[in-house]
């Protein structure tokens, strides 16, 4: 494998090319019109643009992607995230062009792709379930009887679904017709396909995810687990890895269930299984997503392996290097998604120019991005600038660390959530670890920042007059000293 093409863009598109770069790989990159002065386009040894900026008419086409590897000669695509990155169609349209995906195969996307057809193959292993139904609902009364069966309050999915959408909570019997009906339309609008199912409705859960990497010789391994509880909209804001509530003892039964999970569809490649955990630390199998996650800097800080290296030596057919029993968790990871939105208005997102752009260095500073100052954050894709992330030799080291990276992280020109970041850092609920994915409900509004950037503002003023008046008595004891001193009193007498 020489050549590569990295269907992406942004941070991720250079975070691989990176990797590749350092394996002697050549990679290409694809582009669309807003996209020209891209940093991967730039960084790429090749690039092609694929189309005008919507991602529909460019990221989007599986038949512009593959055209691209033609002509200059890839061997493989990489997807990332996003865009392609799950889609089974493409996958088997890059097997049919005699190329090569850097990711699992059709089937296992499939499988997975469907939260029905995962819930079905995870239970061949008896990997645990969160009660409810095991197959898509249609009939309202048949929904309804089973939702009384199952306990309010209850949670309806879309099969499909993923993002929050097509997904409803219901508390009582009486809101229940009206709710399935509005998440059977959401489903269809945003899937096109109106399935749905029913699960108990989990009070408090914590989002626990379980990276497990599997090569083409039936080799399957877990990476440990990542905490992505702190969300906004059922998205991810800030991760960490090793979550601060997990027992080695959960730890070892979430990753056997996370590896069998794998097994069911033969998986190779990189996959994330996804966990809710409720109060009583008990965990229950939610998804499985089948492609490199964004989180994923923050095991690979753990663990000292790059996921990336290890995606494109399992394409090439390489066998994993170490077992299960070979891997080890190493310090603490904390990632913040810088997005450009504005976390006082609802987390809405944001357009502009980075008018300032300084990232923040230092001993275990990471920061994943793909903007320079200057340059306009477009309105066509996901919002998100980059990914900064801390290491420490503890969580209280990475906590600490990541608020400092944040102070010096420097934005100007748009909106962005590195002030919710500090907010959550120094909030209790979240160093202590009592947290659940309903933090920033509990938690957050838009007083949260504006009494913080007050109380910050109080406090240098304090410390500015303290040092004035520091200042002043240190000149006027200066003064003192100076006429009273030999050495004064000599070059006068002189």
């Amino acid at each position: 494998m020489n050549k590569i093409l990295i269907a992406n863009r942004g941070e991720i598109a250079l975070r691989i090319m990176r990797s590749a770069r350092e394996m002697g790989i050549k990679t290409v990159a694809v582009y669309s019109e807003a996209d020209r002065e891209a940093l991967h386009v730039r960084y790429a040894d090749e690039a092609v643009c694929i189309g005008p900026a919507p991602s529909n008419q460019s990221y989007l086409l599986a038949e512009k992607i593959i055209e691209a590897c033609q002509v200059t000669g890839a061997e493989a695509i990489h997807p990332g995230y996003g865009f392609l990155s799950e889609n089974a169609a493409f996958a088997r349209a890059v097997q049919a062009a005699g190329l090569t995906l850097i990711g699992p195969t059709p089937e296992a996307m499939e499988v997975m792709g469907n939260k029905l057809s995962a819930k079905a193959a995870a239970l061949r292993y008896n990997i645990p379930m969160v009660p409810g139904t095991e197959e898509a609902i249609t009939d309202l009364e048949e929904a309804k009887k089973r939702a009384v069966e199952v306990g309010f309050p209850i949670l309806i999915k879309a099969a499909a679904g993923g993002g929050g959408k097509g997904m409803r909570v219901v508390e009582q019997v009486t809101d229940f017709e009206e709710q399935m009906q509005l998440a059977v339309s959401e489903a269809v609008s945003a899937f096109g396909d109106g399935a749905v199912f029913i699960e108990r409705y989990v009070q408090s859960p914590r989002h626990i995810e379980i990276q497990v990497l599997g090569d083409t010789h039936g080799n399957i391994v877990h990476l440990f687990e990542r905490e992505c509880s702190i969300q906004r909209r059922h998205q991810k804001v800030i991760e960490e890895a090793p979550s601060s509530i997990l027992t080695a003892e959960i730890r070892a039964q979430m990753g056997k269930c996370a590896v069998d999970v794998a097994r069911a569809v033969n998986y190779v490649g990189a996959g994330t299984v996804e966990f809710i955990l409720d109060e009583n630390l008990d965990f229950f199998f939610l998804e499985m997503n089948t492609r490199l996650q964004v989180e994923h800097p923050v095991t690979e800080m753990i663990t000292g392996l790059d996921l990336v290296k290890e995606q494109i030596k399992i394409a090439r057919g390489e066998r994993l290097s170490y077992q299960q029993e070979d891997l080890q968790i190493n310090g603490h990871a904390i990632e913040l998604r810088v997005y450009a939105e504005d976390p006082e208005n609802n987390f809405l997102p944001d357009i502009g120019t980075l008018q300032t752009y300084n990232t923040p260095k230092g001993n275990g500073v990471r920061v994943d991005d793909g903007f320079e100052q200057g340059m306009e954050i477009p309105i066509y894709y996901d919002p998100m600038i980059a990914k900064l992330i801390t290491y420490g030799q503890t969580r209280e080291e990475a906590i600490h660390r990541m608020i400092r990276a944040i102070d010096e992280y420097q934005i100007t020109g748009i909106q962005t959530t590195l002030g919710f970041g500090r907010f959550v850092m120094k909030h209790e609920a979240f160093t202590s670890g009592n947290f659940d994915t309903h933090f920033v409900n509990k938690y957050f509004n838009a007083d949260s920042l504006k009494n913080e950037e007050e109380t910050e503002a109080l406090m240098a003023a304090i410390f500015a007059v303290s040092a004035l008046k520091k200042e002043k008595m240190s000149g006027s004891i200066a003064l003192q000293q100076e006429s009273t001193s030999n050495w004064r009193k000599n070059r006068i007498n002189k």
